[in-house]
């Protein structure tokens, strides 16, 4: 079970070789691939993911000028047709794959605009809708890609599947499980390739209930509804020991084995390597999970499962989150009231922003959030009024975490904080669970980098623990093939 994400899928090249590598005959199948949108065309098509620029979905739902979303819809519908020329150049291909887009980009329109002339009567309200439009606009992506790459495939005499799982002008609702299931049962995987939308309507929506990482969903669930014997995500980057950029491409090195917890905390993190839909999914399957450089298919990437546990205490992975709100609620009438954070975390709910994690004593809970500084500021508002009595403070800060499936060696957490002392780092918090799978620091978010060099350092480059290991052939070992069926 195998999933290409979005720059992957943008290079022609890389995609035939890890779609076909020199396998013939049955070697080609008892495969199902899913297929994530091209790089940048959901953000074309719903909003820029990072900085949050208008897309079609934005500006359709703003409900300003129609000019303006017709306009994207149109500049979208151009650009697909601008990949389909780069992949299908001096081929017939490409007229098939450019009436598919047409068909499906004037289909959407024609449905928007339709809204559009609904909603002008006042029994019919354009919000009521939004998440619909979302929906149909994102599936397109998914749509696209996947079909180009079967039709690639075909041209190359693979007997390619597309598997449209968008629901496209289909009336019947049914859960994901089982569309995967009719989907899949009229195909032989001994002798057909499915190549599978990433995006699946479902009830309550895809992009709704799992955000923009919706195609790893689709993905996880195939796998374990088909008892894969290995899950593989073809990513753009290896998931390494720390972020290349930040540390240096020639000092970070593949991470070759880990495990689902080591991966929930990289989740947890917003990184985007591990859908934390998948870790369940898989983890629960037991299903072992590969990540894979698509540039690198020599590579074996790093291999994921259930039950590894490192041979030696270590960290794997430095990593961490920039722009974190901490915020400290001071209040000594909480002394000795059980269960006295219940009506902060109503309120942080109902703002809607992310609590990455939390301590507390005596008399101050510090939560750490995930959100915009505007989210931030109706928080604090709403807790002053809740809590006249309280002292409310925010600052940003910085998280640095030392991640591995094995960090139980008494030593670990004093040797991190004295790197960080040594790199002239003030630690304003540390926090560790008796789980040993990760130790938090919380710093300045102005000297993060310096943190996470400073800890790769210290923990990965330089540990005599990882250099033991390093020397041990039954530790330092690379990822395991594992046979797969599908």
């Amino acid at each position: 079970m195998e999933k290409i994400g979005g720059t992957s899928i943008s290079d022609v090249a890389a995609v035939e070789n890890v779609l076909v590598a020199g396998r013939k005959g049955s070697a080609l199948y008892n495969r199902i691939f899913v297929i994530s949108a091209y790089s940048g065309m959901t953000d074309r098509l719903l909003e820029q993911k990072k900085t949050g620029a208008d897309g079609v979905y934005t500006l359709f739902a703003r409900a300003g000028s129609r000019s303006a979303w017709v306009e994207a819809i149109a500049e979208t519908h151009q650009e697909m047709r601008s990949i389909n020329a780069e992949i299908f150049r001096g081929t017939s291909q490409k007229l098939v794959a450019d009436d598919f887009v047409s068909e499906r980009i004037k289909g959407v329109r024609s449905c928007l605009l339709d809204l559009e002339r609904l909603c002008s009567y006042g029994h019919f309200r354009r919000e009521e809708h939004l998440n619909t439009v979302r929906e149909i606009l994102a599936a397109q992506g998914e749509a696209h890609s996947a079909h180009n790459t079967a039709l690639l495939l075909r041209g190359l005499g693979v007997e390619a599947i597309f598997v449209d799982m968008t629901g496209w002008r289909e009336e019947a609702e049914m859960s994901l499980d089982a569309r995967i299931e009719r989907a899949l049962s009229v195909i032989d995987l001994g002798k057909q390739l499915p190549i599978v939308t990433g995006y699946s309507i479902c009830p309550g929506g895809m992009v709704r209930v799992y955000g923009r990482g919706y195609t790893e969903v689709t993905f996880a669930r195939i796998a374990a509804l088909t008892g894969a014997r290995e899950a593989i995500i073809h990513k753009e980057f290896h998931l390494s020991t720390a972020d290349p950029k930040i540390v240096g491409i020639n000092r970070v090195h593949v991470v070759g084995r880990t495990n689902y917890e080591v991966a929930d905390q990289l989740s947890n993190l917003q990184l985007e390597a591990i859908h934390s839909v998948v870790s369940k999914e898989l983890r629960r399957a037991n299903i072992p999970l590969r990540v894979k450089n698509t540039f690198d298919p020599q590579n074996g990437g790093t291999l994921i499962t259930r039950d590894y546990v490192s041979d030696s205490p270590q960290a794997e992975i430095i990593a961490g989150l920039r722009g974190v709100h901490a915020l400290e609620f001071f209040e000594p009438e909480m002394v000795g009231v059980a269960n006295y954070d219940a009506a902060i975390l109503k309120t942080l709910k109902r703002q809607d922003v992310r609590v990455f994690m939390k301590a507390s004593n005596a008399n101050t809970i510090m939560h750490y959030l995930a959100a915009t500084p505007e989210a931030i500021a109706l928080v604090v508002k709403a807790l002053q009024g809740d809590f006249p009595t309280a002292n409310i403070a925010t600052r940003k800060v910085g998280i640095v975490s030392a991640i591995g499936s094995a960090l139980n060696s008494q030593g670990i957490t004093a040797i991190a904080a004295q790197a960080l002392a040594d790199a002239c780092i003030e630690v304003l918090g540390v926090h560790q669970l008796m789980s040993n799978v990760d130790i938090i620091f919380i710093i300045d978010e102005l000297y993060f980098d310096d943190a996470v060099r400073a800890l790769h350092g210290t923990l990965i480059e330089h540990s005599p623990l990882r250099l033991a290991a390093q020397r041990s052939p039954r530790v330092a070992r690379a990822a395991p093939p594992i046979p797969s069926s599908t």
